[in-house]
Formats: C-alpha cells, structure tokens, sequence
C-alpha cells in the first residue's frame, strides 16, 4: 500500500510541476510569479504575459493533461480487456484511421486545416468501428485473436491509403510530418471543446470498466461465473479506448508510444495490476509525460517548437527500461 500510495504522491508532484513549467517556460520565459499573477488575474500583469499565459499556453497545458491522460487510460483499457501486453490504440485500428483522415486533410484539402481534428476523430473511430464490426461477426465473434488480426488488417488498410495519398503529393508531405511526428498547437480553446465530449464519454466508460476488467483477468470462465459478460467488456473496452485515442490523435497526431508504455511503468512502479489502480494511475502518469515532452519540445530549440513525439520517448523510454531492468 505505501508503495502504491508514494507512486500516485510522486505523479501528483509531478504532474503539478510540469503545469507550472509549461506554463512558464517557452519562446518567452515568464517568472512563476507573474504566471501565478495572470491565472488569478491580477492588475499588475502585462496584457501581453497574460495573454501568453491564458490564451496560449493554458490551453495548451490542458490539452496535454488531456490527450496524455486519455492515451495512458486507453492502453490500460485495451491491455487489461485483451490480457496482452502489447495491446494499444494500434490494435484496434485507431492510430491508422486518424492518421489517414489527418493527411487526407493536409494534403488534399490544405485550405481546410481547421477541419483536420474533425477529420483525425471520424477516420480513426470509422476504423475501429470497422474493426469491431469485423471482429463481432461470423464464427468465434467477438474473441481476442479475431479483434486484433481484424485491427491488424484494418490499420494496413488505412495505412496503405496514407502511404498513396503521400506518395502521389510528395511536395506537401512536410505539412505532414508534425501531425505525423505529434505535436500539440498553441491555438487556444476551438480544438479541445470540438472533442471534449468523446473524451467525456470515453473516461466515464473506462471508470465503469475498472472492476468488471480486474474480474476479467481472473480468466473468463471465473468472470462468467462473477456475472461478468467477457465478450461485453471487451466491446465497451475497445469502444472507450478508440473514442479517447481518436480524440487524442485529432489533437496531438500520432503518439502511440504512451499507450503502450505507460501502463506497463505503473504497474512496474506500484507492484499491482488491479485495474482500479492502474487505470486513475496511468491517466496521471500519462498525462505528466506529455506535459514534460511539449514543454522540453518548445524550450530545447526555442523559438522554433518541435514535434513532441521524440521528447516524449526521451523522457519516458529511460525510466521504463529502468524500471524493467528493476523488475528482471
């Protein structure tokens, strides 16, 4: 217990300190005076910082907290629903759904920018709901072996599609390669309430999910006979997890690497799998990776801002590898 106790102790420190630091740090350091200034609105501070602060970096340190928690709650989901640990937004086609519908906007529709999270949510929850519709028809519906080869085929499908439309406009691929890449923008509150909702729905799934998934993993005749319907969890599992990853990615691109790592370093971390613990957990912990990813992301070649993705996995693959090295 105090070993799970100081690991939700240390991501609360962490997560609140990656707020401040992303909201201080930038193109424009900001003393965490003023920044603490601009939030409660005090008269002393410039138009121009509180503008920086509330208009520009406040929605984007939200969208992170967000998009990290959402991606960290999904992994957990799709791992504890599918008992595989390798299970991610990839398995159920999500990753290659909103992928194809973000190129197909940049790309094809370059004056329609605005539309590009509308394009990444619907395409990547079309493929996942392709996916669950293949996987949940036929002969063994609904097994574990049949959704995963189903989002296997499913993201190559989609793949394919990006791979054509890029090879067939190779001059605009650069317009690509930070939604490719991830990385969060600075263009205040429009995207974030456009998606709040599937978010919503998908973090109230996952809490409801919690205890039917930890009787899941006693195996699926011991969760029957707890009056738990396995084929069930698994569908409103795969649901919730596409619906967060598809309105993360129509944020933040593509950044599959939380997804996958995160729950696996909280139940390294804390000892337990219990899905009432790894799932709140792996939101907070994702959440802060993110967080101190965009921040080092804007900070190490300021002004210029770079993708997000690579600081990410900076960050997070050395504590992970140490953390199994631990565990080994």
């Amino acid at each position: 217990m105090a070993r799970k106790s100081g690991v939700v102790v240390g991501l609360v420190v962490a997560v609140c300190v990656a707020v401040v630091a992303s909201l201080a740090y930038g193109a424009v350091s900001i003393p965490f005076g003023q920044v603490i200034d601009a939030l409660t609105g005090a008269s002393e501070v410039s138009e121009s910082t509180s503008k920086i602060v509330l208009d520009l970096r406040l929605p984007r340190s939200c969208e992170a907290i967000v998009v990290g928690a959402a991606l960290g709650v999904a992994g957990a989901l799709l791992q504890g629903a599918l008992n595989n640990p390798l299970a991610s937004p990839d398995i159920v086609g999500v990753t290659g759904g909103a992928g194809f519908g973000a190129v197909l906007i940049l790309i094809l529709f370059p004056a329609q920018v605005a539309l590009l999270p509308v394009g990444a949510l619907f395409f990547g929850l079309l493929a996942a709901g392709l996916v669950f519709a293949v996987a949940w028809s036929g002969a063994n519906r609904g097994s574990v072996s049949k959704l995963i080869l189903a989002g296997i085929a499913i993201g190559a499908m989609f793949g394919a599609g990006t791979t054509a439309i890029l090879t067939a406009y190779p001059d605009r691929v650069p317009s690509v390669l930070f939604f490719i890449a991830g990385s969060l923008t600075s263009d205040g509150w429009g995207d974030l309430k456009a998606v709040w909702p599937y978010f919503a729905i998908g973090f109230v799934l996952a809490i409801g999910l919690m205890r039917p998934l930890d009787r899941l993993s006693l195996g699926d005749e011991v969760a029957a006979s707890l009056g738990t319907k396995p084929r069930l969890i698994r569908l409103i599992a795969g649901v919730a997890a596409a619906l967060l990853a598809a309105s993360a990615a129509s944020l933040a691109g593509l950044l599959a690497f939380l997804g996958l790592v995160v729950p696996h370093f909280v139940r390294m971390a804390a000892g337990t799998s219990s899905h009432t613990y790894v799932v709140p957990v792996s939101a907070l912990a994702g959440a802060t990776l993110l967080l101190a990813g965009d921040t080092l992301a804007r900070v190490v070649a300021a002004p210029i801002e770079l993708p997000v993705g690579p600081f990410m996995v900076l960050i997070g693959v050395p504590m992970f590898l140490y953390l199994l090295r631990r565990a080994g």
